[in-house]
């Protein structure tokens, strides 16, 4: 899967669904026939959706977890509920069911907002005070996370 790059103001209609943007859908189109999985996010108040492929990679390697461990039962449990298989229809638009919509405060106006290889979707003002909140210490994070000389994943 390649990987998605974008933010975008979106509304939400009364009946919870959400008209995908054009250049989301075109990023997406090799495998918007084979569905999503929208679920919780586990850090912020909004929605993660992942492309099926994305999703089937993250259970293979939550399957490999020790079950008779308590806390690895209670993660997958935790991580996985209230997630749902949900589909484009044919005029481009996503339904956010309900228990969804009210977990991450979805009203009308949203921000469908790229994460790498997969989509946030958050109510609009819930994303603008995240990035607000975030932006004090951006820099020292951005440092933090990627300014690593020694590590194979660092990008100096």
């Amino acid at each position: 899967m390649d990987l998605i790059t974008g933010t975008y103001d979106c509304k939400v209609d009364a009946k919870g669904r959400l008209m995908m943007p054009v250049a989301i859908k075109k990023q997406l189109s090799a495998v918007l026939q084979n569905g999503f999985v929208l679920r919780r996010s586990v850090f912020q108040k909004c929605l993660e959706l992942y492309p099926m492929s994305e999703w089937q990679a993250l259970m293979q390697k939550m399957n490999k977890l020790n079950k008779f461990k308590k806390k690895n039962n209670d993660f997958i449990r935790r991580f996985t509920a209230g997630a749902k298989i949900v589909e484009v229809d044919a005029s481009g638009r996503l339904l956010i069911p309900k228990d969804l919509t009210v977990f991450a405060n979805i009203s009308k106006d949203i921000v469908v907002a790229s994460a790498i290889n997969i989509i946030e979707i958050w109510d609009k003002n819930l994303y603008e005070q995240a990035i607000d909140d975030a932006a004090l210490d951006f820099a020292d994070l951005a440092e933090e996370v990627m300014g690593q000389d020694d590590d194979e994943y660092g990008i100096s």
